[in-house]
């Protein structure tokens, strides 16, 4: 009694947060297959207060929501450095995508990013340079190095794909057990 199991198509939308420039990407996946649809950075430097920077983060994620059309959102959980103000801003930036993407009705799953790092190249001490070139790797493409925000921000969406790709990834949505041995068989001597 074998389940096949169906893989539906799914758009996400990955964001790496920050108040100077932000990171997207948006992938669309099916199965195990992953293509990225868009991905680039938000630049704020050019804008003088704080308030105008969150607002802008607020318009430009609702603005690619609308355009993409992805289903889910994840994103980069700040990092505990050691600037205070820094962390600051950068939770507020974080606080303001996810608030834009719930106003579109998207699920959103945080992730931190030694986590993100550990999925895509197997080592979560992964250096930026080496997340991306194994990003352009899994995606037979050349990334551009000189946007690490935006390859930041596909990393996340790739974590999440592979998280959800995870037969234990039931068992974090409180399925347990007992669903994922009836949803795996096979997987069960």
């Amino acid at each position: 009694m074998n389940k096949k199991v169906v893989h539906s198509p799914l758009r996400i939308l990955g964001i790496d947060p920050g108040t100077n420039v932000l990171g997207y990407a948006v992938i669309h996946t099916l199965g195990q297959q992953v293509n990225l649809t868009v991905m680039g950075v938000l630049t704020l430097t050019h804008l003088d207060s704080p308030q105008a920077k969150l607002q802008s983060i607020f318009e430009r994620v609702q603005e690619i929501i609308d355009q993409y059309h992805p289903e889910e959102l994840a994103i980069e959980a700040p990092f505990f450095g050691k600037n205070p103000q820094s962390m600051l801003k950068l939770g507020r930036a974080q606080g303001v995508a996810i608030a834009a993407a719930m106003t579109k009705g998207l699920p959103i799953t945080e992730y931190m990013p030694k986590k993100i790092k550990k999925s895509v190249t197997g080592n979560g001490n992964a250096s930026k340079e080496q997340v991306a070139a194994m990003l352009g790797h899994m995606l037979k493409t050349t990334l551009d190095n000189r946007f690490f925000d935006a390859t930041d921000a596909l990393a996340t969406a790739i974590c999440h794909h592979m998280q959800r790709q995870s037969p234990l990834s039931n068992l974090s949505k409180g399925k347990g057990w007992a669903s994922f041995i009836q949803d795996n068989p096979d997987r069960v001597v």
